[in-house]
C-alpha cells in the first residue's frame, strides 16, 4: 500500500503513531543501555576492590616468601640440616637458628609458626602456642609427606591447600620450600631439608572482612585446588566453587553476569601472582550496585510515559484541528470540479488553510473572467496562427538548396581551370568538399573523414597565405576507421591559423598529431608556435571551459561563433566530463591544444 494514496488524515495519524513508536524503541534502548551501564559500573566496582584485595594478599605471600628464601640461604641453617655433629648442632647452631625463626615470625604477623626438618627428620621451630600443636601430630607428617615427595615442591617454594585438624576442626595451610646446600660441603646442591611457614589465616581472614563491599557482597580467596583460604561469607569455609567456577575462566577477569540460588550477581576473579592457580573471586549481587541509579531509572520511564502520553495528545487536537479545514477544502473542491459555478469555496479558519481557501475564491472568480475573455480571442488566435504558417512557408521557400551550393562551387571550380587559375580552382574543390563534409546529418563520422577536411582546409590556407608557414599532419593510422563528433577540429586549426600563426611575420609552424593514450582514448592534439596566449586570457578561457553546462549553453545562446567553449560542450554532452578540450600556451612558445574523446 503506497503511503501517498492515503487520505491527508490517515498520513498525519500514521506520522504520529510512527513517532510514538520511534520514541518508545529509543526508550527501551535507552533503558537497554543504563542497564548494560549499571552492569558495567558494577563490574568495575568489583574489579577494582578485586584487584586491592589481590594487591594486600600479594604483598603478603611476597612478603613470606621473601624471607623464607632469605631463611634457607642462610648458612647457618643449612648447616643446621647437615650438621652430624649433635652439641654443635643443638648448642653452637641451634640458639641462632631459633633465634633467627623467631625473628622471621615476630616481624611478621601473618607468620603462625616457622619449623624446620632436615632428611633426618630432625626438626628446629617457632611456634605460637595457640597453633603449634598441629607441627606435632601424625596429620600434618602425612600432609607435609605429599609435598616433600612431590617434583615440583622439590625444586621451589609452594602454597599447600588447607589441612584440617581432625580434632579440633581447625584449618591451617603452609608456604613449603626445600633447603638446597649452597655452602660448599658434601651434599652441595643436594636437598638436605624442608622449611614449613604457617600461614595465619585468622589474619588472612580479618583482611578479606575488612574489604568494602556492598552489605551482601561475598569475596573468596580460593587455593589452586578451588578451596576456600579465607572468605567474609563465614558459611563458605572450605567449600569449592564447582558452579561457580564451571565457566570460562577468562571471562571471569571482566566479570559475568549469572545467577545464584535465584539471585543476579556479578562474578570476577583475578588470579594471585605470588601463588600459583590461586585466585580471588568477589561475588557481587547486581541489585545492590543499581539501588541507587533506580531513582533516575524510574524518573525516566515516567518522563518516557509521560511523553509518548503528550504526544498523542497533541497528536489528536493537531490532527482535529488540521485535517477538518482541509476536508471541508477538499469537499467544496468536488463540488467546484462538478463545475456549479456559482459555488464559492467557505473559509472556514484564518490561518494557512484560510488563506488558502481564499486564494482559490480568487482564482476562480479570475478563471471565469479568463474563461470569457477566451471565447472573444478564439477568432483572433486561429487568424494569426493561419499567418505564421503562411510566413513559414515563405521562408522554407527562401531557403539555399545545398545542392544548388554543390553546383554553383563545381562551375566555379570549372571556370578557374577554363581561365588557367588553379588557385580559384583548389579553393573552390576544397570549399566544396568542406561545405559538402559539415552538412552530413550524421553526428558521428570517420576519424578519415574529419582528416580530410583538415587537409582540404589546410590546402585553402597554404593558398591564402603563400606558404607564410609549415603544416604537417601525423596521425595513427589505427584511428582512421573509429569514429568522432564532426567538425571538432577544423575549429581549432582555424583558431591557431588566425589567432595564433596570422600575427607572425614569417616561420610559423602548424602540427596536427593523433594518438590512443595510456587509458586507451583518443587524443587530438594541434599545436602552433604563434606568439602564445597572455596568462589572464588563457585563465579565462580555461574557466570558461571548466564552467557549468547552463554557463556554456548561454555562452551558445548569444550567438558567438563556434570554438572552444562549443567544442568543449558537445564532447562533454555526447561523452561525459572525463572528455573534452584542454588548452596550454606561452608567451613565445606556441598554444597546444588537445582534444580527448572515447575510443568509438
Amino acid at each position: 500500500m503506497q503511503i501517498s494514496r492515503l487520505k491527508l488524515k490517515h498520513q498525519i495519524l500514521l506520522i504520529f503513531l510512527f513517532s510514538v513508536i520511534i520514541f518508545t524503541a529509543m526508550e527501551f534502548y535507552f533503558y537497554y543501555s543504563f542497564y548494560n551501564l549499571t552492569q558495567q559500573r558494577a563490574a568495575n566496582y568489583g574489579n577494582k576492590i578485586i584487584e586491592q584485595t589481590r594487591q594486600k594478599i600479594d604483598s603478603v605471600f611476597n612478603d613470606i616468601k621473601i624471607s623464607t628464601n632469605i631463611a634457607v640461604n642462610n648458612k647457618k641453617i643449612q648447616e643446621f640440616t647437615i650438621a652430624d655433629d649433635d652439641f654443635k648442632r643443638d648448642f653452637d647452631i641451634g640458639n641462632y637458628v631459633i633465634d633467627l625463626l623467631e625473628y622471621m615470625r615476630s616481624f611478621n604477623s601473618y607468620v603462625n609458626g616457622i619449623v624446620i626438618n632436615d632428611n633426618q627428620n630432625r626438626r628446629v621451630y617457632s611456634l605460637t602456642t595457640a597453633n603449634g600443636d598441629i607441627f606435632f601430630k601424625n596429620q600434618y607428617d602425612q600432609f607435609i609427606n605429599t609435598y616433600k615427595n612431590d617434583r615440583m615442591s622439590a625444586e621451589k617454594g609452594t602454597f599447600t591447600h588447607i589441612l584440617k585438624d581432625e580434632k579440633t576442626g581447625s584449618e591451617y595451610f603452609f608456604y613449603i620450600e626445600p633447603i638446597i646446600e649452597s655452602i660448599g660441603g658434601v651434599y652441595f646442591s643436594q636437598r638436605t631439608g624442608y622449611i614449613s611457614v604457617m600461614v595465619n589465616t585468622e589474619k588472612i581472614q580479618q583482611l578479606v572482612e575488612n574489604t568494602e563491599l556492598t552489605p551482601h557482597s561475598t569475596l573468596y580467596i580460593l587455593n589452586s585446588r578451588n578451596e576456600v583460604i579465607a572468605s567474609n561469607n563465614a558459611n563458605s569455609r572450605g567449600i569449592l566453587f564447582e558452579d561457580i567456577l564451571s565457566v570460562d575462566r577468562d571471562t571471569l577477569t571482566n566479570g559475568v553476569k549469572t545467577s545464584i540460588s535465584g539471585e543476579d550477581v556479578i562474578v570476577q576473579e583475578k588470579g594471585l601472582e605470588q601463588a600459583d592457580g590461586w585466585s580471588i573471586v568477589s561475588v557481587i549481587p547486581v541489585h545492590e550496585l543499581t539501588t541507587d541509579m533506580n531513582a533516575i531509572r524510574n524518573m525516566s520511564i515516567i518522563a518516557g510515559i509521560g511523553i509518548i502520553l503528550s504526544m498523542m495528545t497533541m497528536g489528536y487536537f493537531f490532527l482535529n484541528n488540521l485535517t477538518r479545514p482541509v476536508m471541508g477544502l477538499v469537499a467544496d473542491m468536488r463540488k467546484i470540479g462538478e463545475r456549479d459555478m456559482g459555488f464559492r469555496v467557505k473559509v472556514r479558519s484564518t490561518n494557512e488553510v484560510g488563506v488558502l481557501a481564499f486564494a482559490i475564491n480568487n482564482m476562480i472568480d479570475k478563471m471565469e473572467e479568463m474563461t470569457k475573455n477566451i471565447f472573444n480571442t478564439q477568432a483572433r488566435l486561429y487568424e494569426s496562427e493561419l499567418s505564421k504558417k503562411q510566413a513559414e512557408f515563405s521562408a522554407l521557400q527562401s531557403q539555399i538548396n545545398p545542392h544548388f551550393l554543390y553546383n554553383t562551387l563545381n562551375c566555379i571550380s570549372s571556370i578557374g581551370l577554363e581561365y588557367g587559375s588553379k588557385e580559384i580552382a583548389q579553393i573552390t574543390s576544397c570549399m566544396s568538399k568542406i561545405f559538402r563534409y559539415s552538412v552530413k546529418k550524421d553526428d558521428l563520422v570517420l576519424i578519415s573523414e574529419e582528416i580530410q577536411c583538415i587537409k582540404a582546409y589546410m590546402n585553402i590556407i597554404s593558398i591564402r597565405y603563400e606558404n607564410k608557414f609549415s603544416m604537417e599532419m601525423h596521425v595513427d593510422e589505427q584511428l582512421l576507421n573509429m569514429k568522432t563528433p564532426k567538425m571538432i577540429l577544423q575549429p581549432i586549426v582555424e583558431n591557431s591559423v588566425y589567432h595564433g600563426l596570422e600575427r607572425m611575420d614569417a616561420g610559423g609552424h602548424l602540427r596536427v598529431s593523433g594518438h590512443i593514450d595510456a587509458s586507451g582514448d583518443v587524443c587530438f592534439q594541434v599545436f602552433d608556435s604563434g606568439k602564445g596566449i597572455h596568462i589572464d586570457e588563457l585563465e579565462r578561457i580555461k574557466a570558461k571551459l571548466n564552467s557549468d553546462y547552463s554557463e556554456k549553453a548561454e555562452t551558445g545562446a548569444a550567438g558567438k561563433s563556434i570554438g572552444l567553449s562549443n567544442i568543449n560542450n558537445r564532447i562533454k554532452l555526447l561523452f561525459g566530463e572525463g572528455y573534452g578540450v584542454e588548452i596550454e600556451s606561452r608567451i613565445g612558445y606556441g598554444t597546444t591544444v588537445t582534444v580527448k574523446i572515447p575510443h568509438i
